[in-house]
């Protein structure tokens, strides 16, 4: 039987989440050395990057107002913490 670990996240307003993985699968995703914690963090990254973009080209109907500048500052943290375009690394851009 596979153990779990527990990673907690922490919102602005002090309010936080504890998630459960299972043991070692964040260090399939790891390089040599690196991290756990920045492991996660990367993949919570690459999500909201890959599901802002969906919402602000890809969704049917209307998304929030804001969604275009909301994905653009997205797809600049994305590059800033990745050093690739968010479109190069998607293989595609709009």
């Amino acid at each position: 039987m596979v153990e779990t670990e527990t990673y907690t996240i922490e919102g602005p307003n002090g309010d936080s989440e504890e998630l459960e993985l299972p043991a070692g699968l964040v260090d399939i995703f790891a390089e040599q050395g690196e991290e756990p914690t920045a492991v996660v963090a990367d993949i919570v990254v690459q999500a909201f990057a890959q599901q802002a973009h969906v919402v602000a080209h890809h969704s049917e109907g209307e998304g929030p107002s804001d969604i275009a500048e909301i994905n653009e500052k997205m797809e600049e943290l994305f590059e800033d913490r990745f050093g690739i375009a968010l479109s190069d690394a998607l293989g595609h851009s709009h």
